[in-house]
């Protein structure tokens, strides 16, 4: 598991590559997909966090949230100051909050 920073742009260089992935699906428990995170611009960087807490944790349960929260690093600060900017990373703080875990399913490019 690697230890965060405090900047994102230095815990996404140490996160694995998501070359070859579409996007990654967020499945609650009752088998719906929540939310989706492509591969394109302006996502990456999530995407990139989602596949690596896909990869430690399995699950994204309260723990992989915080550890989440914690390489989102300044965006974490950002989206707490200002709902709604960040989804991705408010979507971790209603989970580390005590929110429904959910499954964390990895897209590959066809």
């Amino acid at each position: 598991m690697i230890q965060p920073t405090p900047v994102f742009k230095d815990n996404l260089a140490q996160l694995p590559a998501i070359d070859g992935i579409a996007r990654i699906d967020l499945i609650d428990g009752s088998g719906a997909v929540v939310a989706s995170i492509e591969n394109q611009p302006g996502k990456q960087g999530s995407l990139a966090v989602y596949h690596y807490l896909q990869q430690v944790f399995g699950t994204l349960d309260a723990k992989a949230a915080e550890h989440g929260l914690a390489l989102f690093a300044e965006h974490t600060a950002d989206a707490r100051n200002r709902r709604g900017a960040h989804p991705n990373v408010d979507r971790l703080l209603a989970i580390a909050a005590g929110g429904e875990a959910l499954r964390i399913n990895v897209v590959a490019t066809a």
